[in-house]
């Protein structure tokens, strides 16, 4: 019997030891989402670190996670269908940006439809910002930073450190400064991310409830392509989202209704593409200017 005990305790000491605890930093986002208008927009973003990678990502879904668990469950207990969409805030934007500690292998990840099944699809990159560090300093929020500017992506930046972090991080794909990142803004103010606050999460885990539940149940697994076919692919994406699944969508399907619900299959399309339409033509704005990725 003391066998099995040590036994089960042994196992339970690298189970536990298995679990990550991320550093998770909490950055403001303002941008302007149209570039034709001085209207600006705000958004709560996180970078997520952990001992081999970090993750950067809209926090507003992480935020609703639990509730959506809750809410999904219900559904699947009661067996019926819910529309919740109206019930969740939705993200301003849908990438992931991942850091691969100690090299600093960037990969961009995005969410794209195969037929009825949503796919993260990624490219790597291999990226060294031509940081020029400044003498002037200056005090934000609680730390202490240290001007230094880049251009990246068609646009100017001028980022803040901070080494009482000795992070060499910092939002979306900013890195290599010797500190953490606490402020970055483009020149023209069309994106500016300032850090509000971090704190740790104990048993973290990367994917998200509906990404664990989501059909293909990879929990975020990204499938790495070439940045031209990322690009033509998530472009393509963008313009049709339902072009994948329209070849399965014959009128009887789409008369079809959905167990537990008035909602015909057809009815449900039309408000999920509506939904991802709206999404997209939301901002045309991009972080990274088109016409500058073409030139690299």
């Amino acid at each position: 019997m003391k066998k099995i005990f040590a036994f089960i305790a042994f196992t339970a000491f690298f189970a536990l030891n298995a679990q990550e605890t991320a550093n998770r930093f909490f950055y403001e986002l303002t941008f302007k989402p149209k570039k034709d208008s001085a209207k600006l927009d705000k958004v709560m973003t996180v970078l997520d670190v952990v001992k081999d990678r970090s993750i950067y990502r809209d926090y507003t879904l992480l935020a609703q996670d639990s509730i959506l668990k809750i809410q999904v469950e219900a559904m699947q207990k009661a067996g019926t269908f819910k529309d919740i969409s109206k019930s969740v805030t939705m993200p301003k934007f849908s990438e992931k940006v991942y850091k691969f500690y100690p090299g600093m292998k960037v990969q961009y990840s995005d969410r794209v439809a195969n037929g009825f099944t949503p796919m993260n699809i990624g490219y790597n990159e291999e990226l060294k910002f031509n940081w020029k560090i400044e003498n002037q300093k200056e005090k934000i929020g609680a730390y202490n930073t240290q001007k230094a500017t880049t251009e990246y992506g068609g646009r100017k930046w001028t980022a803040w450190f901070t080494t009482d972090i000795p992070l060499q991080d910092g939002p979306y794909k900013f890195y290599g400064l010797p500190g953490l990142i606490v402020k970055v803004n483009d020149d023209g103010n069309n994106y500016s991310w300032e850090l509000k606050g971090n704190k740790k999460v104990p048993d973290f885990k990367e994917a998200t409830y509906l990404e664990t539940v989501s059909p293909g149940g990879d929990g975020g697994k990204v499938v790495e392509v070439s940045r031209e076919k990322f690009d033509k692919t998530f472009g393509d994406f963008k313009k049709d989202p339902m072009a994948t699944a329209r070849p399965y969508l014959t009128s009887e399907v789409m008369s079809q209704k959905i167990p537990g619900s008035d909602l015909t299959i057809g009815q449900m399309v039309k408000q999920q593409e509506k939904m991802l339409n709206d999404f997209f033509h939301a901002n045309d704005n991009p972080i990274e200017i088109p016409a500058a990725k073409a030139k690299k």
